[in-house]
């Protein structure tokens, strides 16, 4: 976002005070060069001299997708200085009805321009050929215009996804990473092989392609050993990374292994050959989808494979085996198994033991894990007050992960998360754990809260909440980096010196800007 103030003066004998106050917004995302900024306010500025005006300030949004007001700053500060009734400005000057938004809902076009109409503030379309004057003329060729603006990107997305899909099916890649044990190489339009582009980088002309080969001997046979260690050994993906970073072996990104990492070496079929592609979706900035396998794009045995193929379905097979749904006796039998061998039964012993259906299974096909306890004839030793205020937990904690990704997707931010392990992964930079701490009291009255860190999965950032006293709603946040914390748990006071404080927040206003994006490379 760029604000900044205009000194812009027409021509003419007219003296300051006799001018007009305007603004001008322009945005610009990936498109031609006709729709740069500086186009634009060149355009704007010669209708303010035409008109008796004078550009007080500019509200820039530069590389922002017009889909939604989501990201783009400088139009939602332009709208928040209408709505406070303090402007110092009568008009609000744009290039065109695309400029001010390719809304996908014409009305939510026609909203923003209103609260500024209500508010007495005119805007003017500078290069479209009517007078925004409110006419039924006007009015009919506008709301035209903002359906166009929206239809453009429709197309646009329709055009370039076909585009993308016909690349596929010729066996090129299409973005993203290679993956440990992989390599991007670029080609050109020929076939022929120009170099590796390393991590970060990308092709610079139009008609060159990238396919994926074999890494470096070492990375390819540790990629094999994960493979074997999972389908002959029976090791877990937390047990095999756990092994890898026992060794000093670091991921594709330079970090610490982890089960999710694991599992998308174990299920990706690009370490077979083959180049999949739509299996999730992300259309025109609205939610993200995962696709079913018939609306996939493949091209099999598109690159070198260095994998076995009859291995990677060894492995597939296990995790549909691990998958399937077990009857209610299966379950209980499980259960009264772990009971016998430990003496006793928890929510997290249940999740830690390999082959068993998670604590949530248990929960919901039994109503409550208390009640599968019974089943299988063990009573907890515990307060049932204790269970009741967990489960409110567990509640709050996935409400708290599902908003906070819809807050970053909103802020145009692009997150992935471990189903199993509730793991965010933030802009492919980052991963993030979110940890509810419960409060409890001391026989001496002071208040504590305990955060357990998880470093199998060793996440860059623990997001911690720290519940009031009657453990509903959260007090405050700390954001606590992985480089500064060496203990596997972190017993917090009310108040905890400046060493701890300073990671502690009121909201997680700071944490959604670390994960804001400063570029959209979306259509327009």
């Amino acid at each position: 976002m760029i604000v900044y103030d205009s000194d812009h003066t027409p021509g003419g004998a007219m003296s300051d005070e006799d001018l007009v106050p305007a603004v001008q917004y322009v945005r610009m995302s990936t498109e031609h060069q006709k729709y740069s900024t500086e186009n634009q306010s060149d355009t704007i500025l010669n209708y303010a001299q035409q008109h008796g005006m004078k550009i007080i300030r500019t509200y820039a949004d530069d590389g922002k997708s017009g889909l939604r007001i989501d990201g783009r700053d400088a139009l939602k500060l332009l709208i928040t200085d209408v709505e406070s009734g303090q402007a110092d400005f009568e008009v609000i000057l744009v290039y065109d009805i695309s400029r001010w938004g390719r809304f996908q809902d014409a009305d939510e076009s026609a909203y923003y321009e209103y609260i500024c109409k209500r508010a007495g503030i005119r805007v003017i379309y500078c290069a479209e050929q009517f007078e925004n004057d409110g006419s039924p003329i006007s009015t009919i060729v506008k709301g035209v215009k903002r359906a166009m603006a929206g239809e453009y990107s429709r197309e646009l997305s329709v055009k370039v996804f076909a585009g993308q899909c016909r690349l596929i099916e010729k066996g090129f890649r299409q973005g993203g990473m290679a993956g440990f044990g992989l390599r991007r190489m670029l080609i050109d339009e020929n076939g022929n092989e120009k170099s590796l582009l390393r991590h970060g980088e990308y092709k610079s002309l139009q008609t060159d392609r990238v396919i994926l080969v074999p890494g470096p001997a070492n990375e390819v046979e540790i990629v094999n050993a994960i493979y074997k260690k999972f389908v002959y050994d029976g090791l877990s993906e937390f047990e095999i990374a756990k092994q890898l970073n026992t060794q000093g072996i670091l991921t594709d990104l330079q970090r610490p292994w982890t089960r999710s990492s694991i599992q998308q070496v174990l299920t990706n079929e690009k370490y077979i050959g083959n180049n999949v592609y739509n299996r999730s979706s992300f259309k025109l900035k609205q939610k993200r989808v995962k696709n079913p396998p018939e609306m996939w794009i493949r091209f099999n045995g598109a690159f070198e494979a260095i994998v076995d193929p009859q291995l990677f379905y060894q492995a597939q097979g296990i995790m549909l085996e691990r998958q399937r749904r077990f009857s209610d006796e299966e379950m209980l039998d499980r259960l009264r198994h772990l009971y016998r061998k430990h003496g006793k039964l928890s929510g997290l012993l249940i999740d830690e033991t390999e082959g068993m259906p998670s604590s949530a299974v248990y929960r919901s096909r039994f109503r409550g894990l208390v009640r599968a306890y019974r089943l299988v004839g063990y009573t907890p030793d515990r307060d049932y007050q204790y269970i009741r205020i967990n489960r409110f937990l567990r509640r709050t904690h996935k409400d708290i992960v599902t908003d906070v990704i819809q807050q970053i997707e909103a802020l145009g931010g692009y997150i992935e998360k471990d189903e199993h392990t509730d793991l965010l992964t933030i802009n492919d930079e980052f991963s993030v754990s979110i940890v509810v701490a419960r409060c409890w009291q001391t026989q001496a009255g002071s208040l504590r809260w305990l955060v357990r860190f998880d470093f199998g999965l060793s996440p860059d950032i623990t997001v911690a909440l720290r519940m009031d006293t009657g453990n509903t709603v959260p007090i405050d946040y700390y954001l606590l980096p992985l480089i500064d914390m060496e203990i596997e748990r972190l017993r917090l006071a009310e108040h905890n010196g400046v060493q701890l404080d300073t990671y502690r927040f009121d909201n997680l206003d700071y944490f959604f800007g670390m994960a804001e994006r400063a570029k959209m490379w979306m259509a327009a």
